[in-house]
Parts: C-alpha cells; structure tokens; sequence
C-alpha cells in the first residue's frame, strides 16, 4: 500500500510502471540522506511539540539503526513499495509502532525529496571536487618536470610557438581552478535548507526551519516554501553547469593528447598497458581511454541543456516531470568521477620525448624570436616583422634557435607561476568549506 493511497482503491499495474519509472534506482543513492533529513525533522517535532521528547528520542535511535543498514548495504526498496521515503517510513513504523506514524507531520514527500537531493549533491559536489584537487596536484607536478621539455604550439592547428609541456600541464591545472569557482557557487546553491516548506506552501504547524538547517549543517535556508520546491530541478541544472566546465577542460586535454600520440604528432607516449591494440594490425597503441573520457565529458556537457529542456515550461510548483532530473543527473555525476580518475592515472604514467623542436618542419616555429631579435636591436617591429616574412617566402629564413629560449613574463615558458596558481586554487577550495 502507498503512503497517499486510500482504501478500496488501486493504481493500475502499467500506470503505476511507468511513474516510478527508473526512481527506485536512483532513490537508493539518497536512502542515508533520507534518513538524516529524517532524523532532523524528528528532532525539530520533539522540540515544538509535535512529538514527546521521548518519542522523538526512540525514533531518532531507529533510524539511526536503519541508517547503519544503509551503510553496511543492508538496505534495499522492496517491489511493493513506493520509494525510499515510503521504505524507511515502514521499516520505522514495523520497528517502533504508531511512533513511526507521527514522523511525517510538518512534512511533504516534495519538501523531503529535495532536501534528500540537496544533501546528496552537496556530498557529491565536494567528492568531485576531491578528485579534480588531485589533478589538478599532478598537472603542477608535471608541469614542473617538463617544464624544460619544448613542443610546438598551435593557432589554426597550424605551427604557431615554441611552447612546452610546462606551459602545456599548467594551463590545465589553471582551467581547472576557474572549473572549480563554478562548481562552488554550485555547492552554495545546494547548501540551503528546503525542508519545512512542505508541498510548497509551508505549513500550519509550529515548525522551526531554522533547527533542521542547523542540524543538517546547511549554511542557509531557502526561506520562501514556494520558492524552496522551485529550487527543486533549478539546483540540478546549476550542478550540472559547474560539472560541464570540469568535464569541457577533460574533454579538451584528452583531445590533446589524442593527438599528440598520433605518430604524425609523436610528442607522448604510454606504457602498453594503459592503451589498447588492433585485431588486424599489431602496431596500433591506441587511446581509447582519453577518446573515451572525451565522449563521456562531451556527454556531461550536454546534461545542463537536458536538463533545461525538462524544465523549461513548468509553472511554479511541484511537477512529476522533477522525477526525471535524477535520471539525467546523477550517472553524470558518476561518469564525471571516473573520467577524473583515469586522466590522472594516464597522465601520471605520461612519457614526453626529449628535442621535439630539433625536427626541422618546426624552424618556423621561431620566426617570432627572430623578429624580436630585430627588435632588440633596434628595428621597429613593423619592418622586423617584414624582413623575417620576406625571408620565410623566399625560402632564406635562418635563426639559431639552439641558444635557447628567454621568456621572463608571468605565465611564460620561462616563469610558469606554479605557486601562484597553488595559492589561487587553495583561495577557491576554501569556497568548499
């Protein structure tokens, strides 16, 4: 039986299939969420009155006991029942009686859902960015040890500048700071408190919002009830764009590095045991895992525009259309934790091969230096830049380049900034806390 369901009636077995849908799935991931949000409004109940102290007391210690359940995976929604609210209201009510009865007053499935939801992604945002933190500390790494390592950069995909893989290891290290700085305001988002605010519109009762925020250590509330089940689906959306900005900079450095694998390329190389073969052709060393991680961050990004497009034309209020935000969101989640994952593991084991620049398709590469020597000598650039463009189109361009590179400026191959970027990332982390 459902928890809104009234006797003598019944939902059709195909009506029923397709509103839950894929939801008992997904609701398994809020379970212990569920439970604290639980725990909290109990607690609120036994301070305004709505439950004895001791009532409140015993229910608090049984779910605190199926909440241990949950985290041993002892936890499960049987087939007859709705959802994980309905799951654990049972389990409360089989466990303590008519106690477990009391525990929804005050409160909607809308208002508790979105607490659940709020609590799972403010986890989950701090977990991602737990993993982009460890990136983000070996592209420092890297880019330190090959920060003397030179290779061709591009404009147009054409040969452009001399670069370096210190240069190269640092601008992502640096992508992902700004990543986070978007994740954060997203976790500030999701750390506000919608319970309380019921089915949308508050509540009769003497409810103190402001003793579950504090319990459930939320930094705010989301103080409006209507505006708090609004938030529902907005959040994921917003979650979802700091996570595209995460899975855009993945995507761009495994394209890079696709590429610079290629034997065209030839500028990095892994062990064998992180690239697969060919069924036909026994040279093949292919990069499967950062073509994968590309298509996966590719995928990512598109969640904030499936997300837009479910949500688009809703009135105020609460929808069944929200279900689906789970289904769209959460895998994302995960995908996005793995992706960060393997591009650490790839680029820890990373190979660079040494005089990349000593080929001679990349002279050109230095005919900026060249035209800044002019200018160091006195020649205003306009006609250095002449004098070394007539000399490329006649095919009589030299410049000894073997006597090595001096950029001095911030941010250049010779000055990579490394611990100011450390400091910048350490001020967004922070954002977290």
């Amino acid at each position: 039986m459902k928890l809104w369901q009234k006797e003598n009636t019944s939902v059709s077995q195909l009506i029923e299939k397709f509103t839950v849908g894929r939801d008992k799935e997904f609701d398994l991931l809020l379970a212990r969420y569920d439970v604290q949000g639980s725990i909290a409004h109990v607690a609120m109940l036994g301070e305004v009155g709505l439950m004895t102290k001791e009532e409140a007391s015993k229910a608090i210690d049984a779910l605190k006991e199926i909440e241990q359940e949950i985290n041993a995976g002892k936890f499960d929604i049987q087939p007859d029942v709705e959802d994980v609210h309905s799951q654990v209201e049972f389990l409360l009510t089989e466990r303590i009686g008519d106690i477990g009865k009391k525990i929804h007053s005050g409160r909607s499935r809308n208002d508790q859902v979105a607490v659940d939801i709020k609590l799972y992604l403010r986890s989950e945002v701090q977990l991602v960015k737990d993993e982009v933190k460890e990136l983000f500390q070996l592209l420092i790494e890297q880019s330190e040890k090959f920060k003397s390592k030179l290779l061709p950069g591009y404009t147009h995909l054409q040969i452009a500048m001399p670069s370096s893989f210190g240069l190269w290891f640092g601008a992502y290290a640096e992508s992902l700071i700004d990543d986070l700085e978007v994740l954060a305001a997203s976790y500030k988002v999701a750390n506000k408190n919608p319970l309380g605010s019921g089915a949308g519109y508050g509540s009769s009762f003497p409810l103190n919002r402001s003793l579950t925020t504090e319990l459930l250590n939320f930094s705010a509330l989301n103080y409006n009830s209507v505006y708090a089940q609004m938030s529902r689906g907005k959040t994921e959306k917003i979650v979802a764009m700091g996570l595209s900005c995460i899975a855009a900079t993945l995507s761009k450095i495994s394209m890079d590095c696709c590429l610079y694998l290629n034997q065209n390329f030839g500028f990095i190389s892994f062990p064998s045991e992180l690239t697969t073969g060919s069924s036909i052709m026994p040279h093949k060393k292919n990069p499967d895992v950062f073509e994968l991680i590309r298509a996966k961050c590719n995928r990512i990004q598109s969640v904030p525009n499936e997300l837009t497009l479910l949500l688009n034309n809703l009135p105020s209020g609460y929808h069944r259309d929200l279900q689906l935000t789970k289904e769209i969101l959460f895998p994302a989640i995960e995908e996005l934790k793995a992706c960060l994952q393997l591009a650490r593991l790839m680029l820890s084991n990373i190979e660079v091969k040494d005089r990349i620049l000593d080929d001679e398709k990349y002279r050109y590469l230095f005919s900026v230096e060249a035209v800044n020597e002019l200018v160091n000598k006195g020649i205003p650039f306009r006609e250095a830049y002449q004098q070394v463009g007539n000399d490329i189109e006649k095919g009589t361009f030299h410049f000894d380049y073997t006597k090595g590179l001096h950029h001095t400026h911030e941010g250049s191959i010779g000055r990579l900034n490394s611990n100011e970027i450390n400091e910048q990332m350490e001020l967004v982390l922070q954002k977290f806390k």
